[in-house]
C-alpha cells in the first residue's frame, strides 16, 4: 500500500532491497507495459530492475503498472452504451422511438404512430424503464473487437516514472512534506498523510506543522497509539484532534459526534487542554466560538474527574457560560459597529492573520484619516503573517480595483455560490500601495536560489496551491483557476462510477457557452448530438462500474465548454464506492476505444458534498483552446439532475471563475526574476545543475540539481 501511494503520489518508485538476479527481462516488459497505459521508466530505473532477481523484479514491476494504471483510470473496464461510440449514435428521438416501439410490442409485431402516440399519452410508459435502456448490451471485450487498435501520436502523453530510495526513506521524505506543508491539503492528501503517520509515528518528525488540520490528523494517530502529542498550542488544537479522532470534521465547519474515549485518551486531551491554557490564559478567548462543541465534548471527557488540571476545567466552565472571557474577534467586531474602525485594526494586530484577512472590511469602512491608520497596522503586520496569507490577500487586492460581474462564494467542501458584488471598489493608489507592500514582503520571503532558475512555461498559469481544500485528488490535476493549453483536435470526457448499495445513475453531459456566457446548446442523455458533439448513451446502472463518454470537436462554435456530472438517482459523490471524472485528447483519426490510458490527460476523483459537478471548463481564446479548473459542486436536488435546468447556475459560476486573477506560479518567478538568473526551458538539458520549476522534470538533470514539479508546488510557498 506504501508503495502504490509513493508512486502515485511522487512519480517515483521506491528500490527494492530484494535479492539481486538478472531481472533484465523484466525490464523490458515493464517499459513495453508502461508505454501501453502512457508512462515511460527512467533510465535508472529500467537499470536498478535489470540487476535484482527476477522473482523480485517482477514484484516491483506489478506494483508500478498497477500505481500508474489506477492513477489514469485504467484499473477499471470502460463500456460505452452504444458499441461503436463515437460513430454509430444515433439520433435521439429516433433512439426513443425504437426503445418505444419494442415496449409497445413486447411481443412482435410493427406499432405504427398511433399506437405509440396512445402508448405515450396514456402516462403509462416510463421511458427510462423501456427495454434494453440503460444497461450494457454487450461485453467491454466485444466492444474492444468492435473499434480498432488506437493510432499513437507523438502528441500522446508520455510520463516519465523515476527511481527513488528505498520505501521507508520514500515514505519519511514524503511524510515531512506533507506534514509540515504550508497549505491545507485536499480530502485525498489528508488521506495519504494518515497512512504515512501510522509508518512514520516513531521516525523523525518536522520541525514545524503550520496547518492546524495536518496536526490534528498527526495527533489523531498518536493520541490513539499513546504517543506524546505535538504542535498543541492552542484549546482549538484539542477540539480539532476530538473531532479528528471521532472520525468527524477536523476543520470544524460541520458538527462532530464524538465518539467514547479510553481513559487513556480523556487524559491525554485534558493534560493537553490544561497546558495550553496555563501557559496562556488569553487562549480561552478561543472557546466561546465553538461553545456547545466543548459541551458536547466535555461530555465525553468527564473532566470534574480531573482535579489534577484545573485550567483545563475552565474550559468546559467558559464554554457553559460560567465564565467569561473577552474575545479577540469580539471586541474588534464591537469596535467596528462603534465607527472606531482605527482601534478595530490596533486590536486585531495582536492576531495578525486575522487582520490581514479582515484589511479590506477596514479600508472599506475607514474613513479616509482612519484609512491611514488601517494601512499602517496592515503594514506592521506584514512580517508576522504567515506567506500563504501574504499571497491570499495579494491575490485579493488584484481583483478590487473594479466590482466584479459576479462574486462567488466557495466553501472548504467546493460548493460555490454566487451573488452580485456589492462592494464599493479600492482606490487605484490604494492597491497599487498595499500591492507594493506585499511585493517587497513576499519577496524578501522567496529563498535566494543557489542555482540558475529553470522555468517551463506551462506552469507559469498554474494558480498558486495556496489551500488543497479548492482541489481533487487524481491524475494531473491542477489548483482552482489554473489554465493548461489543449491539444489534438477533439476532446473526450468520460465518467466512471461504480454504486456501493443501490442503484445510481450519473449523467455525463456538456453544457456550451457562448463568449458572453449564455447557453449555446447542450449534450446529455436527453440529446446524444449537437454541433458536432457526441455523447455515448445512458448508463442507468452501476452495480458493476459505469461509464459514460462525450466527444467534442475543437472546431465546436461554443466559446465555453463545460462538462459536468449530474446525479440523476441513488448514491451521492461520497457514498459511490468509486467515482472519477478525466479527460482525454485525440486527433480525429487516431481510432482506438473508447477509453485509452495513453490520451488521458487528467483523471480527478469525485467526492464533493452536491449532487452536480463541475469539474473543469474548457476556454477558446487567443492562444486556443486551455483547460480551466473549476472543482465546483453545486447543490442540485436530491433526484432527477438534468443539465438543462442548471444552464443558469453553471454559467454564472463559470463566468465568475473566468474572470477572477487568479495568483500563479508566474508571479514568483517574476519575483525572483528581479534577484536571480531566471531562465525558460528549452528542451535541452544544461551542463550544470539548476533549479527546475515545471508540471514534469526532464530525465537527467544534471546532478545537484532541484526540482519543484507538479506534487511540490505548494513547497514554492514562502513560510
Amino acid at each position: 500500500m506504501l508503495e502504490n501511494l509513493i508512486i502515485q503520489k511522487t512519480l517515483r518508485v521506491p528500490a527494492s532491497n530484494g535479492a539481486a538476479g538478472d531481472g533484465t527481462p523484466v525490464a523490458r516488459q515493464l517499459d513495453a507495459a508502461l508505454l501501453d497505459v502512457g508512462f515511460s521508466a527512467s533510465r535508472a530505473l529500467l537499470e536498478h530492475i535489470g540487476t535484482l532477481d527476477p522473482a523480485p523484479a517482477m514484484d516491483l514491476a506489478a506494483t508500478v503498472v498497477s500505481a500508474v494504471r489506477e492513477l489514469v483510470g485504467d484499473h477499471v473496464q470502460h463500456n460505452a452504451y452504444f458499441i461503436g461510440f463515437p460513430d454509430d449514435v444515433p439520433d435521439t428521438i429516433e433512439f426513443w422511438t425504437d426503445r418505444l416501439r419494442a415496449a409497445v410490442l413486447i411481443g412482435g409485431g410493427t406499432a405504427t404512430d398511433a399506437q405509440l402516440r396512445d402508448a405515450v399519452a396514456s402516462g403509462g410508459v416510463n421511458l427510462l424503464d423501456l427495454p434494453t435502456y440503460g444497461t450494457y448490451q454487450h461485453t467491454h471485450a466485444e466492444l474492444l473487437a468492435a473499434h480498432d487498435d488506437l493510432i499513437t501520436t507523438a502528441g500522446d502523453r508520455v510520463t516519465l516514472l523515476r527511481l527513488g530510495d528505498a520505501a521507508d526513506v520514500e515514505a519519511a521524505r514524503l511524510y515531512l512534506a506533507l506534514a509540515g506543508s504550508s497549505t491545507p491539503h485536499g480530502e485525498a492528501d489528508l488521506a495519504i498523510l494518515s497512512e504515512l503517520a501510522v509508518a512514520c509515528v516513531d521516525g523523525a518528525q518536522p520541525a514545524d506543522i503550520p496547518v492546524r488540520e495536518n496536526r490534528a490528523v498527526l495527533n489523531g494517530i498518536r493520541l490513539v497509539l499513546g504517543r506524546p502529542l505535538v504542535g498543541v498550542d492552542t484549546t482549538t488544537d484539542v477540539l480539532r484532534l476530538a473531532c479528528q479522532v471521532s472520525g468527524g470534521d477536523a476543520s470544524l465547519v460541520t458538527p462532530t459526534r464524538f465518539r467514547a474515549f479510553r481513559r487513556p485518551e480523556r487524559r491525554m486531551l485534558l493534560a493537553a487542554l490544561n497546558k495550553v491554557v496555563g501557559a496562556s490564559p488569553d487562549k480561552l478567548g478561543d472557546v466561546v466560538r465553538y461553545a456547545e462543541r466543548w459541551k458536547r465534548l466535555g461530555e465525553r471527557l468527564h473532566p470534574h474527574e480531573y482535579d489534577q488540571w484545573p485550567h483545563a476545567q475552565e474550559v468546559f466552565a467558559v464554554a457553559r457560560g460560567e465564565r467569561r472571557v473577552p474575545n479577540l474577534a469580539g471586541r474588534a467586531e464591537a469596535a467596528i459597529r462603534a465607527g472606531a474602525i482605527g482601534p478595530a485594526a490596533s486590536v486585531l494586530s495582536a492576531a495578525p492573520g486575522l487582520l490581514l484577512r479582515s484589511a479590506d472590511r477596514l479600508l472599506r469602512l475607514a474613513s479616509p484619516s482612519e484609512r491611514t491608520a488601517v494601512v499602517e497596522a496592515v503594514t506592521g503586520a506584514l512580517g508576522s503573517a504567515s506567506g500563504r496569507v501574504l499571497l491570499s490577500l495579494r491575490e485579493h487586492v488584484d481583483n478590487r480595483l473594479s466590482p466584479a460581474s459576479a462574486r462567488m462564494y466557495a466553501s472548504r467542501s467546493r460548493n460555490a455560490w454566487v451573488g452580485p458584488d456589492e462592494r464599493p471598489p479600492l482606490p487605484a493608489e490604494l492597491v497599487a500601495e498595499l500591492s507594493s507592500l506585499l511585493d517587497a514582503e513576499i519577496s524578501a520571503r522567496l529563498p535566494e536560489p543557489e542555482r540558475p532558475l529553470v522555468v517551463d512555461p506551462e506552469v507559469l498559469d498554474v494558480a498558486l496551491p495556496l489551500s488543497g481544500k479548492a482541489a481533487e485528488g487524481g491524475f494531473s490535476v491542477l489548483p482552482r483557476g489554473s489554465r493548461a493549453s489543449v491539444s489534438g483536435e477533439l476532446l473526450r470526457f468520460f465518467t466512471y462510477w461504480r454504486q456501493t448499495s443501490r442503484r445510481t445513475d450519473y449523467d455525463l453531459s456538456v453544457l456550451l457557452l457562448d463568449d458572453e456566457f449564455h447557453g449555446a446548446g447542450q449534450v446529455s442523455w436527453t440529446n446524444y448530438h449537437h454541433d458536432g458533439v457526441v455523447h455515448s448513451g445512458d448508463v442507468t446502472d452501476a452495480t458493476n462500474g459505469a461509464t459514460e463518454f462525450i466527444d467534442v470537436p475543437l472546431t465546436v462554435r461554443g466559446h465555453y465548454v463545460v462538462p459536468q456530472v449530474n446525479i440523476y438517482a441513488g448514491e451521492s459523490f461520497d457514498e459511490v464506492a468509486e467515482s472519477m471524472f478525466g479527460y482525454q485528447t485525440r486527433t480525429r483519426d487516431q481510432l482506438g476505444a473508447p477509453f485509452d490510458a495513453r490520451t488521458v490527460r487528467a483523471r480527478s476523483h469525485l467526492r464533493g458534498q452536491g449532487r452536480v459537478a463541475l469539474p473543469m471548463v474548457f476556454a477558446k481564446g487567443e492562444r486556443g483552446w486551455q483547460a480551466v479548473w473549476l472543482h465546483l459542486y453545486l447543490r442540485g436536488t436530491p433526484s432527477f439532475n438534468r443539465v438543462e435546468e442548471n444552464t443558469f447556475t453553471t454559467a454564472d459560476r463559470v463566468r465568475a471563475l473566468m474572470e477572477r486573477r487568479y495568483l500563479t506560479v508566474s508571479y514568483l518567478v517574476d519575483r525572483w526574476r528581479a534577484r536571480a538568473e531566471v531562465m525558460t526551458w528549452n528542451g535541452r538539458l544544461p551542463d550544470e545543475p539548476i533549479t527546475f520549476i515545471g508540471i514534469e522534470a526532464p530525465e537527467e538533470l544534471p546532478d545537484g540539481s532541484e526540482a519543484y514539479t507538479l506534487d511540490r508546488l505548494s513547497e514554492l510557498i514562502p513560510a
